[in-house]
């Protein structure tokens, strides 16, 4: 198929912890220039609204430990709501009043529950390296807490401050420790160059909902489970790792046998996906056809 006979689909991408909607610049403009409408979302006070305390600003690290932040208010409700919102207005100028939903990492939970909310708005739901819950693991923590999520790397002796009291996981990523931002290019990119996870990580921001992680996620059948689903997998994440991704898979398939995911599987990838963003495009690309 040629990018002259490709049919236009819309695309609301969802990014994933810590992100924004700049996440998808190499993907959306790609998927633009084939022929696609596509929205990248921003979370509340993520990206364009993102909300940086003032003393990771000055790396005041006694002061980032107690500093609030307004999205320690918010959990999946208002995650769920930002990006419905978002899927009615995409899909009234969608070519079949419908939207390809796509969420990488933390934008699974998104995207479950606006499958259970909209599913008769939806073409796709596609999950990149990300969480799909299920009855057996409800959450994020949940999926983190299985067995097949033993081996991942998670910054726990990075947080900084009480999740608790401030109401989300907040992060140095600011920080010139050489062994936290070892362990940082380890969690989401070991496979880039130096100056490639440099900007990966100017790219995040220090806060994170606790709530998102804790609250429940899971696709109900009757309105998640009909909407058509692929998974692209990647082989090297370390925070989302291969074995919990094929136990996502499984259990969803094993809910809905008549509609299983299709898997895609990126063997090389790590969690923010290949460097080069053209694979990736393809399979979403490829949706269309």
């Amino acid at each position: 198929m040629t990018e002259a006979t490709v049919t236009e689909q819309t695309y609301v991408l969802v990014h994933g912890t810590n992100s924004a909607g700049a996440f998808w610049a190499p993907i959306a403009r790609e998927l633009t220039l084939r022929g696609h409408r596509v929205v990248a979302v921003d979370q509340p006070y993520h990206g364009a609204e993102a909300y940086l305390p003032a003393s990771y600003q000055s790396q005041d690290l006694a002061a980032l430990a107690t500093e609030p932040t307004p999205l320690g208010r918010l959990g999946l409700d208002d995650f769920e709501r930002r990006v419905t919102g978002v899927v009615r207005r995409a899909a009234r100028g969608a070519r079949d009043g419908k939207v390809v939903l796509v969420g990488h990492s933390m934008g699974g939970v998104s995207v479950n529950r606006v499958a259970n909310a909209v599913p008769h708005l939806l073409a796709h739901l596609v999950y990149m390296a990300a969480y799909c819950p299920g009855p057996d693991f409800p959450s994020i923590a949940d999926c983190m807490a299985t067995p097949e999520a033993a081996d991942a790397i998670v910054p726990d002796r990075q947080v900084i401050g009480d999740p608790k009291e401030l109401g989300v996981i907040r992060l140095n990523l600011r920080t010139g420790d050489a062994e936290d931002l070892a362990l940082f290019k380890e969690m989401v990119c070991a496979d880039y160059p130096d100056a490639d996870f440099r900007r990966v990580l100017a790219g995040l921001q220090p806060d994170e909902s606790d709530r998102v992680a804790t609250d429940r996620a899971v696709g109900e059948v009757p309105s998640w489970g009909r909407v058509p689903r692929t998974y692209l997998r990647f082989g090297r994440d370390r925070l989302v790792t291969p074995a919990l991704q094929d136990l996502m898979i499984a259990r969803a398939d094993a809910r809905t046998p008549g509609n299983a995911f299709r898997v895609r599987n990126f063997a090389a990838a790590s969690h923010v996906g290949p460097l080069d963003p053209g694979p990736v495009t393809d399979a979403l690309a490829a949706l269309g056809r």
